[in-house]
């Protein structure tokens, strides 16, 4: 007979004692810990922010008469998204048209311009040494702090002197400026250049515009893509600026011209056109949704720039 020491294997115990609760399991990156609160917050989130958009886009598809007589979250009777969408262009002498490129105008010129000034003053402060970079330093985070509507008045004042008051130079020039662009520049290009990849580039013999423009440059491109998405937006949705420098309606931008439309209703013997608002409204959030989707891959690309080490 066997003793009880040379049982077989498939006899021995090999469950955990009784009464011990099992290992709990460990949580990783790939399996994180679920949070009931944090999923409801966040899909508080979502319906926040897209709740306008989805009455904006139901709502563009209602008549004048739809939009006062249907729920605000459900179609209405007719289906008049494509007649709006005529009915806007063609409204007043198409002047949307000519808003929407005064918008276009402002963009380009405004938004563009901000951003290739803040490449340019983020890479000198990031990598070049010159007396005065500190006062620059605390110059540009004291910009970042005064509102915008503090400066309206000494804004207006100052051009007015000049003469340039109720022309496309007045949205132009004040939109070039972008403390907040150049910090974030400042502090991208700090982290994402290399100071021996530009020695190595200084040594082959290239210069500083070629060291710029062939080494530096790709290496900034996600930062360059974030402010130009915030200038962007910025400058499309800018409402203020253009409102106390602009008084001809031919050089107005989207935003004042869709309120002068709403407006009008207000007016004696005003015609309400709130579903030609509402179809502008879409029509305006259409382009900077399209700039978010195609530009996100080059946005996101920058998230985890040197988070790897390889």
């Amino acid at each position: 007979m066997s003793s009880p020491t040379t049982a077989p294997a498939r006899n021995r115990r090999t469950t955990s004692p009784a009464g011990l609760r099992p290992p709990r399991r460990r949580h990783s990156p790939a399996r994180p810990r679920r949070s009931v609160l944090l999923t409801v917050l966040t899909w508080l989130v979502v319906l926040y922010a897209l709740l306008p958009l989805l009455w904006l886009a139901i709502s563009a598809t209602k008549t004048q008469e739809g939009l006062a007589g249907s729920f605000g979250l459900w179609f209405g009777d007719d289906f008049a998204l494509w007649d709006n969408i005529v009915q806007t262009f063609s409204y007043d002498d198409g002047v949307f048209g000519r808003w929407l490129l005064n918008t276009l105008l402002y963009v380009v010129l405004g938004a563009g311009g901000a951003t290739l000034l803040a490449v340019l003053g983020g890479y000198a402060l990031a990598k070049f040494d010159f007396p005065g970079r500190r006062a620059v330093f605390a110059v540009v985070i004291g910009a970042v702090a005064v509102p915008g509507t503090a400066l309206a008045v000494p804004t207006f004042l100052m051009f007015s002197s000049m003469g340039l008051t109720d022309t496309p130079w007045a949205v132009i020039i004040p939109s070039l400026v972008s403390p907040f662009g150049l910090y974030l520049m400042w502090v991208f290009a700090t982290e994402a250049i290399p100071a021996e990849l530009m020695e190595a580039a200084r040594v082959d013999g290239a210069g500083e515009l070629r060291t710029f423009v062939q080494v530096c440059l790709p290496l900034l491109a996600p930062g360059m893509v974030t402010v130009l998405l915030f200038t962007v937006v910025q400058t499309w949705n800018n409402y203020f600026l253009p409102l106390i420098m602009i008084k001809n309606a031919d050089w107005y931008p989207l935003t004042l011209g869709l309120n002068h439309w709403n407006a009008q209703a207000r007016t004696a013997g005003g015609e309400p056109v709130f579903h030609l608002v509402v179809t502008g409204s879409l029509l305006t959030v259409v382009p900077l949704v399209a700039a978010f989707l195609l530009l996100q891959k080059h946005w996101q690309s920058g998230l985890a720039a040197g988070s790897v080490k390889e």
